[in-house]
């Protein structure tokens, strides 16, 4: 036979090669338990890494490890507001929505034979407004008046005053001594009085009852008596403003009349001395003079 060597056999008559090599492999046991011991000793050994660490708690001025994001800056706390400086009278409009339709000063009316002082400001509104008291103040007189209809008076720190009149009617709980704050309603705007349409008349008097012009302090506030623009509030302009009226009232209306009928009388008497010296003149010259109510009136002078 062939010179390479030869399998041996056994008594079976099979080949010891083959047996060897296509045993069947053991059980898996070994092998899990192999893999159940390599994840506990990984686990132990994770553990106490980590019991290794140091505690940041404990570490002054460390509350974070290194690697953790800084926190966001805290905001700053906003800075208190000052207090507003103290107030001791601060005058605000009795008409939000009004305007002045005649001022302070010297003023002449279509039934008056000169101007006198007009001692505040009339106030118009487009509508029926409420009054609204001008300043914190307590109630000194309310009531109704020939000229001022019905009016209400309010006395205010250092013994200033300001009245309300012309109103339609007053506003619920205002009485004598009763304290009002500013803003809180006195009246309706009206027309009751000696008024010639419906507006607010509105005054400011001092401590010596001497009467201010209002539109020198509404808007303004003071914290000081020394403050306050007496002198400019209590200047008189010198010019005179002739009023123009769209309503007479009707007690001046028989004023006006009454004054009529002695200007009438009193042109009559002079026409008539006029034609009794007619006779004995021989020439005329002429002079002007005046009557009681302000108007120029021409007389002709009769001498022989």
């Amino acid at each position: 036979m062939g010179g390479g060597p030869r399998e041996r056999f056994g008594s079976s008559g099979r080949s010891q090669l083959s047996e060897t090599s296509l045993a069947p492999a053991g059980p898996p046991r070994h092998r899990l338990i192999d893999g159940l011991l390599g994840g506990a000793v990984a686990l132990v050994a994770i553990t106490v890494a980590h019991a290794a660490l140091p505690d940041f708690e404990d570490i002054p001025h460390l509350t974070a490890p290194p690697w953790a994001a800084a926190p966001p800056p805290a905001k700053a706390a906003p800075a208190p507001r000052p207090p507003p400086p103290p107030v001791l009278i601060a005058f605000a409009p009795p008409l939000p929505d009004g305007e002045v339709g005649s001022p302070f000063g010297l003023r002449q009316l279509p039934w008056e034979d000169q101007a006198r002082l007009h001692a505040g400001v009339d106030m118009v509104a487009p509508g029926p407004e409420l009054v609204l008291a001008s300043t914190d103040g307590v109630v000194t007189r309310v009531g109704t008046d020939p000229g001022y209809g019905h009016f209400v008076e309010l006395t205010h720190a250092e013994g200033f005053t300001t009245l309300y009149g012309h109103l339609d009617h007053f506003a619920a709980g205002i009485a004598l001594g009763v304290a009002v704050k500013a803003g809180r309603p006195v009246g309706l705007i009206g027309n009751t009085g000696a008024s010639t349409g419906v507006h607010l008349h509105f005054e400011v008097h001092d401590a010596q009852d001497r009467p201010l012009n209002p539109e020198v302090l509404l808007g303004h506030s003071y914290a000081r008596a020394a403050d306050l623009p007496l002198r400019e509030a209590r200047r008189i302009p010198r010019r005179v403003r002739v009023a123009y009226v769209s309503r007479i009232p009707r007690s001046k209306k028989a004023e006006m009349q009454a004054k009529l009928a002695d200007d009438l009388a009193e042109q009559a008497a002079a026409d008539a001395g006029a034609a009794d010296d007619s006779s004995t003149t021989t020439t005329t010259s002429p002079t002007t003079t005046k009557r009681a109510h302000g108007r120029p009136r021409m007389r002709i002078r009769l001498s022989s």
